[in-house]
């Protein structure tokens, strides 16, 4: 995390109202309007904001990488003087990779998947520094490798993209950028993609090594507690213009558009479930650059707009004088009385569970991996097994909903493949209403089987076919599961689908390139209840989406399960979501569950060390909050040749001696139903000061509030 109030150096990067635009056969489309943003030297600024607001865009103007239909239409991009729209191609391309580098969101497209590391490294040094050898170039390739904490570096540098993990390969995309010691470095979304212990540890990374080389960056990202944790000043952006913009302290305490505080009503914070503190989503959705309306492009959605104030001229940036350097756009901000304001938000109603729906007990699930090479042979140990599943034991309740939480690769969508029938169980039963259906293969399975467990998937855009309607595919569903058979009642129970999942019914004859991310989730929902499933699972439905639709998905989920009493499975490595959704949560590492319980029960001591890591990881978009940082060393063993002993000895801080490398840890009762798989002693366990501690912020003395003369009702 970066240490905060620290002494900048000069100005190295200053956008002035910054205009970008691109265009189109249907004529030009502003993205970016009035950018205004300074960066100095070691300085972090964050961009934050919806999908479409415009904060890629301002990167790649940055670049200079807008393609041939995007352009600068006015203001200017200054960088250490000089106005970056002046310079040749030659200076620019001297700048790119050398003062000025960028971290893409996705790895992969980044790296060359037919050159070796090592090579693609190199070439940084070798094209942009004058009288570089080759030797000389391995070296410091070699050497940044190891400054990223990547394990083995040389090992790494001989290897090809697809031979390390993703987080290994977003640590050699970082390795890339750093290499030549940019002065500015642009981070777009730099771990979206990655598991949460993998996440903290990169953010660490690159504060320490913005901080070792004075680097100055704008971090782009919809995730509020990276921003909190990465950055010193942070810009707020709604349709291609900043709403706000401050220190990140004074913004995340006293925020004053009610675009922030929307934002911050979409994510679930600390201590706060679903029925003490509902999630608020923004109605509406974001405006098109050529449908932005009159005024203040937020009106439509705000719940303060006022007619014949809010919708006239553009609104200017305005200076709050009890925070220096803090600004706001919008006409109301000095009136609105936020103690008072208290919107509603997803249904808090308390659903109670009823019977038991699943029954899961000693379910393992191996793959047979054959090696045909000589050493093997050799061995005798041509055939190998991946245990990707190993002695799974845990139960589920009507209207109950369980949060599968664990890193990649720990077995969590295997363990939902073999429940959905689209793999089978090695060993072990699960038992779903009564029949066990842990041999039973999806072909095998009745369709009243497969309409009773279904599955909504992470990525809506991989789920529908793109040549269908809607309204068909929900068709086709409630057919094949025997819920309808007359095309009346199809029809019906289509329109109800749609009705259920708050969409509009003429979205029946939309296909899904006419519908966005949020809204093709929405239909993926429908698809799964259209068979009225007693149990759904829900692989990461939400962590493609912005926070505002994420919200507001989440919302239709708890809906949806309230009216149906469906049982839920949660598979997710966003803790915070779960903390505010599951009734329980099963902690898995490495095909094992290491840890089960209530919520409250798993997030509070006496914990897992697996579990306490995973918690401490979690970035929290809250200033009062205190985490104990705990980064995991070393990456997740590999399946084929688990450790022996506890699965979790290797990367374990806690270790307490051999018995961890030798022994299976002992499944230790904490409390009736909350179990930990350990072999430190309970009463250890208990003696662990809590990862996250709300800190005492009332004897800080806030900044005055405005004059409220007109303050809202």
């Amino acid at each position: 995390m970066r240490s905060k109030n620290r002494e900048f150096g000069e100005v190295i990067l200053e956008c002035k109202k910054l205009c970008i635009s691109y265009f189109t056969r249907a004529g030009e489309i502003p993205a970016v309007i009035d950018f205004d943003m300074k960066l100095h030297q070691g300085e972090s600024v964050g961009l934050v904001g919806e999908s479409g607001c415009g904060k890629s865009t301002v990167a790649l103007a940055i670049m200079q990488y807008l393609g041939n239909n995007g352009g600068i239409v006015g203001g200017e991009i200054v960088y250490r003087g000089r106005n970056m729209s002046e310079m040749s191609e030659e200076e620019l391309r001297q700048l790119r990779g050398n003062e000025i580098a960028m971290i893409y969101q996705e790895p992969m497209a980044s790296l060359n998947p037919s050159m070796k590391l090592g090579r693609q490294l190199m070439e940084v040094p070798l094209f942009h520094e004058v009288g570089v050898t080759e030797a000389e170039a391995a070296e410091r390739a070699e050497h940044v490798l190891a400054s990223v904490k990547l394990p083995d570096p040389r090992r790494v540098m001989s290897s090809y993209p697809h031979q390390i993990s993703g987080g290994q390969q977003q640590r050699v995309v970082i390795a890339m950028a750093l290499l030549s010691n940019p002065s500015l470095l642009l981070l777009d979304e730099p771990t979206t993609a990655l598991d949460v212990t993998v996440e903290a540890g990169i953010v660490d990374l690159i504060a320490e090594l913005g901080e070792t080389f004075n680097t100055g960056m704008v971090f782009i990202s919809h995730n509020l507690g990276l921003i909190l944790e990465t950055c010193d000043r942070v810009n707020v952006m709604y349709s291609g213009e900043v709403v706000e913009e401050g220190r990140v302290d004074e913004v995340f305490d006293h925020m004053r558009h009610p675009y922030t505080r929307g934002l911050f009503g979409c994510i679930p914070l600390p201590g706060a479930d679903k029925t003490a503190r509902p999630l608020v989503p923004i109605r509406g959705q974001l405006p098109l650059p050529h449908q932005r309306p009159r005024g203040c492009y937020f009106g439509p959605r705000c719940d303060f707009f006022q007619g014949g104030r809010c919708d006239q001229a553009q609104i200017p940036m305005h200076d709050l004088p009890e925070q220096p350097g803090h600004s706001v756009r919008c006409v109301r901000w000095n009136e609105i009385d936020w103690s008072t304001y208290n919107p509603e938000g997803v249904s808090t109603e308390v659903i109670e569970p009823g019977p038991e729906v699943l029954h899961i007990r000693d379910m393992r699930k191996y793959y047979e991996q054959h090696d045909n090479s000589i050493a093997a042979l050799i061995q005798g140990k041509r055939t190998r097994y991946v245990k990707a599943n190993e002695r799974i034991s845990f139960d589920a309740r009507e209207s109950q909903t369980v949060a599968i939480v664990g890193e990649s690769g720990c077995g969590k969508s295997t363990l939902a493949k073999v429940m959905m029938g689209l793999e089978t169980a090695t060993e072990g039963e699960i038992v779903f209403r009564g029949n066990d259906v842990a041999e039973k293969a999806v072909e095998t399975r009745s369709p009243e089987e497969i309409g009773s467990m279904q599955m909504v998937f992470q990525n809506p855009f991989d789920t529908l076919n793109p040549s269908h309607t809607v309204g068909s595919q929900l068709a086709r569903v409630i057919r094949k599961f025997g819920v309808e058979s007359d095309p009346d009642k199809v029809h019906n129970r289509v329109m109800e689908l749609l009705d259920l999942v708050k969409l509009p019914r003429d979205f029946a004859r939309r296909r899904p390139r006419q519908l966005s991310g949020g809204q093709k989730q929405r239909v993926g929902i429908a698809r799964a209840f259209a068979g009225n499933p007693s149990l759904v699972v829900a692989d990461e439905p939400v962590s493609a989406l912005d926070v505002s639709v994420a919200a507001a998905v989440t919302g239709l989920l708890m809906d949806i399960q309230r009216q149906y009493r469906t049982t839920l499975l949660f598979i997710s490595h966003d803790l915070s979501l779960v903390r505010y959704l599951a009734d329980r949560v099963v902690v898995m590492y490495l095909g094992n569950i290491v840890e089960q319980g209530t919520t409250d029960e798993v997030f509070a001591p006496p914990y897992h060390p697996y579990t306490e890591a995973l918690l401490s990881a979690v970035p929290i978009a809250d200033t009062s909050i205190e985490k104990k940082r705990i980064i995991l060393e070393g990456v997740l063993p590999s399946v084929v040749n688990p450790p022996k002993g506890c699965p979790f000895n290797t990367r374990c801080p806690r270790k307490i001696g051999d018995i961890c490398e030798t022994e299976k840890p002992p499944e230790i009762e904490a409390s009736s139903g909350h179990m930990i798989a350990c072999h430190i002693p309970l009463e250890e366990l208990e003696a662990v000061a809590p990862v996250i501690v709300q800190v005492d912020k009332s004897d800080e003395t806030p900044p005055p509030e405005p004059a409220r003369e007109n303050a809202a009702e």
